[in-house]
């Protein structure tokens, strides 16, 4: 049975995260708070775990090498696009000011919440809905993550960037790649390619070519 100590120097560091204010909130996000009874035992391998109906909660070093490509900082405002089980907007919540979240599976956004009310964390706000049109009622946010893949970056999620902002996406659907994506100007865009990774399709709108009118 792995211990959280392990999972930061073996799963972590040792693995290249090494930005002290990621390590510092994998350190202090309480994993266990995220993980069904019968897998306490593996809370802390570097894998994903079931949390039912057949969704998972990421494995650590994942969660931790996306916080870590963010670049986040406290004064930044966050929107998550697949709240899941509610780890990784806790994670993400100690290193920025505030989080928004989606979560598509209604079941799944009622756990998150549950989850999250264990915690002491009053800057995260989670809710049920589709994800493909972001939150425009919040928005415009400094970066944009998403854990699950569409086929492309919706268009509404760009827009809702601030100038300067950044996504980081799993995008495709047989071959996925981690792409990061920095918004130049009002409708200009560079994008980055980071590493092969594997992540659930994105359902909803993403997944019948959805439109959008800005």
């Amino acid at each position: 049975m792995a211990t959280k100590e392990e999972m930061i120097e073996q799963q972590l560091k040792e693995r290249g995260i090494s930005d002290p204010k990621v390590l510092q909130a994998m350190e202090e996000v309480d994993r266990s708070l995220f993980v069904p009874e019968d897998q306490q035992e593996k809370v802390y391998e570097d894998r994903p775990l079931p949390i039912g109906k057949n969704q998972t909660i990421s494995q650590p070093y994942i969660v931790a090498y996306m916080a870590e490509q963010l670049q986040l900082d406290k004064n930044e405002k966050v929107l998550e696009v697949g709240t899941g089980c509610g780890y990784n907007a806790a994670v993400i919540s100690r290193l920025a000011k505030e989080i928004h979240s989606v979560e598509i599976i209604e079941w799944l956004a009622e756990l998150a919440k549950q989850n999250l009310a264990k915690t002491d964390y009053d800057n995260i706000t989670a809710k049920h809905g589709d994800g493909y049109s972001g939150w425009k009622e919040v928005a415009p946010f400094d970066a944009i993550i998403l854990t699950a893949a569409p086929p492309s970056i919706p268009q509404p999620l760009k827009d809702q960037l601030k100038i300067g902002g950044r996504l980081l996406a799993p995008v495709g659907r047989l071959n996925q790649k981690l792409v990061m994506v920095y918004k130049t100007g009002e409708d200009s865009y560079e994008e980055q390619t980071l590493l092969p990774v594997r992540f659930v399709p994105m359902t909803g709108r993403a997944d019948k070519g959805g439109t959008y009118n800005k």
